[in-house]
């Protein structure tokens, strides 16, 4: 089954699946900020260059999964006639090739699991009922095999590993998928699939149709009746962070206006169980803050005043408009090459770029060591080991030659 191939000419639903974190919430409180529906609705949508690299690479994934899928109705000539236009892209780079055929044969992995044959389908767009309003969101890719829904969803980000339990929005591409397929295939189970590639981030994770369908729906449909009915602001991380609206919005400025003055409100010293909670109130503070600095700059840039601010120029750099003419000149002179030129190696990353990762473990394998990464502090739900030996910790915050 197939989709509309240009990704970016398609509607996003007010209720959206991948806004799910915003709106309504994340596992287990699913708190989310049900005004932010109507605060974003007159707001336009913006496109990163990070957004329109994920797109591209997503066009990418689809071509070449619907070749896998219906060689003959989409021919090798198609599929290659496709890559050709969108490597013509300028967010194209080479290394969307490795990443989109590494994502190509994880479908060929999950496919090959079945028994029999399982049925797929690509960029699959899919109606969600949510009770009193009904939304609507596009599946990477769907399998059906045996008793098993999978949903599997493409993320060319590296800022952030994304996690499949508990993930909203694939749980409502779950529930779109299920309203859509229930009468043909009779399946007990969900499983959900997040593939990054460029974070080496593969993860999995299962739930039954009856939580999902049961719970979880009843969950979003509760958030939507909020939204229409009684809309709630409840600014946080999670709900801010890709709000449009994050920067103008007053609920949002109140909270970080009174996080901002907590300390006046206690001791004179901080106790040891309130340090994880400034902690963390602070960085919404300094968010909120750049937030309203960028939104503040825009608006000037665009010819808006804003009482009391105003845009200048930053300090600049040089640039060469003809290196080769400079360092031509300058040889003539006398100056050679060995000191207008700088030799040194590519960093380890580098060179295994390069030499492919198979190849480099052979070869140099042995020469390389992992240190240590310096001492940070992360909420006490992240899954990394904790460190607890105190002189390894001061080790690890020594200077050594390489650091000065």
């Amino acid at each position: 089954m197939m989709g509309n191939e240009n990704h970016s000419d398609r509607a996003h639903a007010v209720f959206s699946p991948s806004g799910f974190a915003r709106w309504g919430g994340v596992y287990p409180d699913y708190n989310g900020c049900t005004a932010s529906i109507n605060m974003e609705a007159d707001i336009p949508d913006t496109d990163s260059p990070y957004a329109k690299e994920g797109t591209l690479a997503h066009e990418i994934c689809e071509a070449k999964v619907r070749h896998y899928i219906d060689p003959d109705g989409y021919s090798k000539r198609k599929l290659n006639a496709r890559l050709k236009k969108l490597k013509g892209e300028a967010e194209y780079a080479q290394e969307m090739d490795k990443h989109t055929d590494a994502y190509l044969e994880y479908i060929k992995a999950q496919a090959l699991v079945y028994d029999k044959t399982p049925y797929i389908a690509v960029e699959q767009r899919y109606s969600i009922p949510l009770g009193d309003a009904e939304s609507f969101g596009t599946s990477d890719c769907v399998i059906i095999g045996d008793d098993t829904l999978q949903i599997v969803d493409f993320k060319y980000g590296r800022g952030v590993k994304v996690d499949a339990e508990h993930n909203p929005q694939l749980m409502l591409y779950a529930l779109g998928a299920c309203k859509q397929y229930d009468m043909f295939y009779q399946f007990s189970k969900v499983k959900l699939c997040i593939f990054q590639p460029r974070l080496d981030h593969i993860s999995e994770w299962e739930v039954s149709t009856v939580d999902l369908i049961g719970n979880f729906a009843q969950i979003a449909r509760a958030k939507v009746t909020e939204a229409l009915n009684n809309p709630q602001f409840k600014p946080s991380e999670t709900s801010c962070r890709f709000c449009k609206a994050k920067a103008i919005c007053r609920a949002r400025a109140q909270k970080n206006l009174e996080l901002a003055g907590f300390v006046t409100a206690k001791p004179d010293t901080i106790g040891l169980e309130e340090i994880e909670g400034l902690i963390k109130q602070g960085s919404d503070v300094a968010k909120w803050l750049e937030d309203l600095k960028a939104y503040a700059l825009k608006l000037t840039l665009s010819g808006t005043e804003v009482p009391g601010l105003k845009a200048v120029e930053g300090r600049g750099s040089r640039v060469w408009t003809d290196m080769d003419e400079a360092f031509k000149r300058l040889n003539a002179k006398g100056y050679e090459d060995g000191v207008l030129y700088e030799r040194k190696p590519l960093t380890l990353a580098q060179v295994e770029k390069i030499v492919g990762k198979k190849d480099f473990g052979e070869l140099v394998g042995d020469l390389v060591e992992k240190k240590a990464g310096k001492p940070t502090l992360v909420p006490i739900s992240d899954k990394r080991e904790a460190i607890n030996n105190i002189p390894s910790a001061t080790e690890a915050f020594g200077t050594t030659k390489e650091d000065e």
